[in-house]
């Protein structure tokens, strides 16, 4: 029985080829869990095969703009003249009907999103050192040396806000990475603080 019944806002976050992405892949790949993805909201036109809802929210600027001026996302930002944002309407929809949340973004989106949902779960995702970093920048392949430089340089300076988080989990191995965070959320669902409410009312204990 899961006594907290409302979902959990898990914030994966971490430097710039640190495997962000294939660690949640490899998460969401994994049984005895409730997770979801949340859909980010962009004004670039969808590439071919990408599909309204599924892969982004496609909006005009002036709608991202309008929801900026409402406070509507827990995060955004812009790259290459085009806006990107997680809305907040639809990560609280989700959460209303109990799934887990997963964010996948950078440290200042995360940062942003813990001045608002303070009650999420934050996890920064490290590499095993710098050395380790560097060389999965380099295998990638597509990016000039002074472009991984630029971003080793960035990560230098998002190591020391590790801090911020709740939780710190090495991506030594994707798919031990991958176990930490799904017993992080498990546990996280135990909390009291979280869970109090629904036990009291099961053992019909008077909170007051």
């Amino acid at each position: 029985m899961k006594l907290n019944e409302r979902g959990l806002l898990v914030v994966l976050s971490g430097p710039s080829g640190v495997g962000k992405g294939t660690v949640r892949k490899a998460l969401f790949e994994m049984e005895g869990h409730d997770l979801v993805y949340s859909i980010s909201m962009t004004t670039r036109p969808p590439r071919e095969g990408e599909i309204d809802g599924d892969d982004y929210y496609f909006v005009s600027k002036e709608e991202f703009e309008r929801r900026i001026k409402a406070d509507a996302f827990l995060e955004w930002a812009q790259f290459v003249g085009h806006y990107y944002g997680t809305p907040k309407d639809k990560v609280d929809e989700q959460l209303k009907q109990g799934k887990e949340v997963v964010l996948e973004i950078e440290v200042q989106g995360a940062l942003q999103v813990r001045e608002k949902m303070s009650d999420a779960v934050f996890v920064f995702i490290a590499p095993p050192n710098k050395e380790t970093l560097y060389r999965r920048l380099l295998r990638r392949g597509t990016e000039s040396n002074e472009t991984i430089q630029k971003r080793m340089d960035k990560a230098e300076r998002e190591f020391p806000l590790a801090h911020k988080y709740d939780y710190i989990v090495v991506n030594d191995e994707v798919r031990n990475a991958a176990d930490r965070i799904l017993a992080i959320v498990r546990a996280e669902h135990a909390r009291t603080e979280r869970s109090i409410h629904k036990y009291n009312e099961i053992m019909e204990v008077d909170e007051s």
